[in-house]
Formats: C-alpha cells, structure tokens, sequence
C-alpha cells in the first residue's frame, strides 16, 4: 500500500491552485482528525472513535488506499460493536498518510 495523488490529480482536472488548496486543507484536517480518533480510543469512547473512522476513511480512500478504505469500514463497524481487531491495520494506515502529508 502506498499513498498517490492519483484521484486528487483527476478531480482538480489540471488546476493546481485548487489542487494545492485540497492538499492544504487536508495536511491541516488530518492531524487533528487522527488526534480526535486516538484521544477518543484511548478513552473508550468507541462510538466517537468509530465517528471518527468514518471521517478518516474518507481522506484514505482520496490517497488511492483502496484496501486501506476496506479497512476502515471494516474497523469502524467493528468499534460500534466494541471490536478492535483492525486497530494495528488501521494505526498502520494512518502513519502512512501521515508520514505521506509529511512529504509533499
């Protein structure tokens, strides 16, 4: 699994001020939205986690991370019925994209 531009490449259609602005957007939400899921894991609060899972699966499936999206499917049911096996999977997913943001 590796992160690409590819789907933000074909919605921008070429237009690199509002291809720079949705990466911007993007390199300041994802921080926070994985804080927000982390702090709220850590806290038991599994309903709030898997909100925040719905969120995040959003921005994975933008890098191209097909399988990584059908992991945080797989994982956000599995926190509304307080089931963690994914949470490595997921873990592992989240530092890709972030140390992915880290690059470009």
């Amino acid at each position: 699994m590796k992160p690409n531009l590819d789907y933000i490449n074909e919605i921008s259609d070429n237009d690199t001020v509002f291809k720079n602005k949705l990466i911007s957007i993007i390199k300041r939400e994802f921080p926070l939205e994985k804080e927000e899921f982390l702090s709220n894991y850590n806290t038991n609060q599994y309903i709030l986690a898997a909100q925040n899972v719905h969120k995040l699966k959003h921005k994975i499936n933008m890098f191209g991370l097909k399988k990584g999206y059908e992991i945080a499917i797989k994982f956000e049911n599995e926190l509304n019925d307080e089931k963690f096996d994914s949470y490595e999977d997921f873990i592992v997913i989240l530092d890709l994209i972030d140390n992915y943001l880290n690059k470009i």
